[in-house]
């Protein structure tokens, strides 16, 4: 068994597919709209499989989101070295990303930085040398 898909709610759906195709490689499907419900989604599909489902729907709540609240906190992406991270993470702020957590060894051994996309949602950046 293997994780197929995280589904993420938007009012920007465009700007994220837009931001998970150009800085993270997806593959996008084409737009599904469903004009009876107010739905429209895409499925980015990352290099190993597992796909991003970003939705939009008429109806979704605007709550704010939290770093420690219960449930889904982070996305976390995985970068061959830590040289990359540093790439991405420079690349992030020089496109006017916020970056939430600048680089650094995490105690439990990962080279990490945390930035977050056009939504506010936090992602990862991680090096872990095996």
């Amino acid at each position: 068994m293997r994780l197929h898909h995280i589904a993420i709610w938007t009012f920007r759906l465009e700007e994220l597919r837009e931001f998970y195709v150009r800085f993270f490689g997806g593959r996008s499907n084409e737009k599904y709209t469903n004009p009876k419900k107010g739905f429209e989604s895409y499925f980015i599909t990352l290099d190993d499989g597992v796909a991003l489902e970003l939705m939009s729907r008429t109806d979704v709540q605007d709550t704010p989101i939290e770093e420690n609240r219960r449930g889904l906190t982070h996305l976390a992406f995985s970068f061959p070295s830590r040289e990359e991270v540093l790439r991405f993470t420079e690349l992030m702020r020089g496109e006017g990303y916020t970056i939430a957590g600048e680089p650094r060894t995490s105690g439990d051994g990962y080279f990490e930085s945390v930035v977050l996309d056009p939504d506010g949602n936090r992602i990862e950046c991680v090096y872990r040398k095996e």
